[in-house]
């Protein structure tokens, strides 16, 4: 067997695993449309970036939606993220750091999930509003 057949072999398989992380991704964006704790956003974004991988209709099928439609091309064309987005991502970061230190999370788990939280915030609001 060769090289080429060896990659049209896998070709299959990964593209797969791109379309499940897809539809997996907007549905946890679509149910962030009816729940206000969940944000939207980035699950799209998210389901845009695998689409374009695994399943060229579902990502142009994204790009085209009404409603998530707008963020993607925001997001493609200049890495911009709604402020709306960057106010609820922060906001659910503080509340669930909060609720680790209400529920008496050790020392460390504190310190290394307020780093993380603090540097994806820290991403977010550095990237431009639209």
């Amino acid at each position: 067997m060769n090289r080429s057949e060896t990659r049209a072999m896998k070709a299959p398989s990964g593209k797969t695993g791109f379309r499940i992380l897809a539809y997996m991704s907007v549905a946890i964006g679509a149910a962030g449309v009816v729940l206000p704790l969940l944000p939207t956003t980035p699950f799209v974004i998210l389901a845009a970036y695998f689409a374009s991988k695994g399943s060229p209709e579902f990502a142009r099928w994204l790009e085209e939606h009404p409603t998530f439609g707008p963020a993607i091309a925001q997001w493609q064309e200049r890495r911009a993220i709604p402020v709306k987005a960057k106010i609820l991502a922060c906001a659910m970061m503080a509340l669930s750091w909060s609720m680790l230190v209400w529920l008496g999370s050790t020392v460390f788990v504190l310190t290394v999930s307020g780093l993380f939280l603090l540097s994806v915030a820290g991403y977010l609001l550095t990237r431009p509003s639209c």
